[in-house]
């Protein structure tokens, strides 16, 4: 683990892996150390963001006496039941990348515990890590001007639902009616780093 100086008042630890990210994540929010404002994990960093300049030598030093580890943030305790209609388009393609059938990729995706690493792309989008690793696939050679809300993908080593209408170039296997993203909930991001996410098979 390294801590740098990022702007005069923020560091950036660079956690080696994305694991580490999350529970560098996870320890930082349950830590609530004085005068952070904010915490924006990505796959191997966590930037850390002090409420003005000068403070970021007692941050470093707060920072260095934290000892997360992966095991700390599986155990945040939040888990968020997400049910998935497989009715995607490139649910045929999916099972021919990974030598699966159609109904072994569902089992797959729904039959592990994924959990949230981080935040990008648009409000309320998610990168999702630690399910089935037959599933990890290339995104798609052409993306797609329109992916439709709630739509759920893979790419990669990541899961992940598309909050809204957007452009989208992940392999599709379904989709969920529940809301990634509302303004008027607390927070707005229904999934949170560390959060744990078990997708459900439903009919409709």
């Amino acid at each position: 683990m390294t801590i740098l100086a990022y702007g005069d008042r923020s560091l950036l630890i660079e956690a080696g892996t994305t694991e580490d990210a999350i529970g560098w994540t996870v320890a930082i929010n349950k830590a609530s150390l004085p005068g952070v404002v904010d915490v924006v994990p990505g796959a191997r960093t966590v930037l850390v963001t002090a409420d003005g300049p000068g403070r970021t030598g007692p941050l470093r030093a707060a920072l260095e006496r934290l000892t997360p580890t992966p095991e700390d943030a599986r155990r945040d305790g939040t888990t968020v039941d997400l049910p998935v209609i497989y009715d995607g388009p490139d649910l045929d393609d999916i099972a021919r990348l990974t030598g699966l059938s159609a109904e072994e990729v569902v089992a797959a995706h729904t039959g592990t515990a994924w959990q949230v690493a981080f935040g990008g792309f648009a409000p309320g989008f998610a990168y999702l890590i630690g399910g089935d690793t037959r599933l990890q696939v290339p995104r798609r050679d052409e993306a797609r001007t329109k992916v439709p809300t709630g739509a759920v993908g893979l790419a990669g080593e990541f899961s992940g639902i598309y909050p809204r209408q957007s452009p989208g170039g992940w392999q599709l296997l379904g989709h969920t009616d529940l809301p990634m993203w509302d303004a008027d909930r607390d927070p707005p991001a229904l999934l949170q780093p560390g959060t744990l996410v078990r997708f459900r098979s439903v009919d409709s």
